[in-house]
């Protein structure tokens, strides 16, 4: 029965990882991850503990890469504090506005941070596409992890 359990608390956890994928304000992999952790303790999956740690520091380098990557995008993209700043407004604003918030968001705020750090448009709409690619990377590879993740889980109760 506690197997029963933990096995449907960590199924929730991978719904919620995944859609943590999507969703800022909910972090997907650290959610998947502790998924996996409680599927771990129950006696139907074992994991190694290196596989364990290996994940951690890959959930470590994706939370940090997701927060930064539409600002490296605005920033590669050649846009100043200004477009970074519009960026993570944009992002949190784009939230009440879903599912199109989300994805509009960031590259909007991108551009109007640089408008009003008096830039071109020109220069702003390439700072907010750059903003916006780096957006959609960081969200593919959060679903890349999330899958990965959602695989191990279905290999690990029904494929071992």
């Amino acid at each position: 029965m506690p197997d029963i359990i933990l096995i449907v608390i960590s199924a929730l956890c991978m719904i919620a990882g995944l859609a943590g994928c999507i969703l800022p304000f909910l972090p997907g992999p650290p959610i998947a991850y502790l998924g996996l952790v409680i599927l771990h303790f129950t006696d139907k999956v074992e994991y190694t503990t290196t596989q364990l740690i290996v994940w951690l520091l890959i959930v470590a380098v994706l939370q940090v890469l997701d927060y930064f990557s539409p600002m490296l995008g605005s920033k590669y993209s050649g846009g100043s504090k200004w477009g970074n700043w519009g960026c993570i407004i944009g992002t949190l604003v784009g939230l009440l506005f879903l599912p199109w918030g989300i994805i509009l968001g960031p590259f909007l705020g991108a551009v109007i941070g640089e408008l009003l750090g008096n830039k071109e448009f020109s220069q702003a709409l390439k700072s907010g596409f750059g903003s916006l690619i780096g957006f959609i990377l960081g969200t593919l590879l959060k679903f890349v992890v999330c899958g990965y993740f959602c695989y191990q889980f279905i290999a690990g109760l029904f494929f071992r």
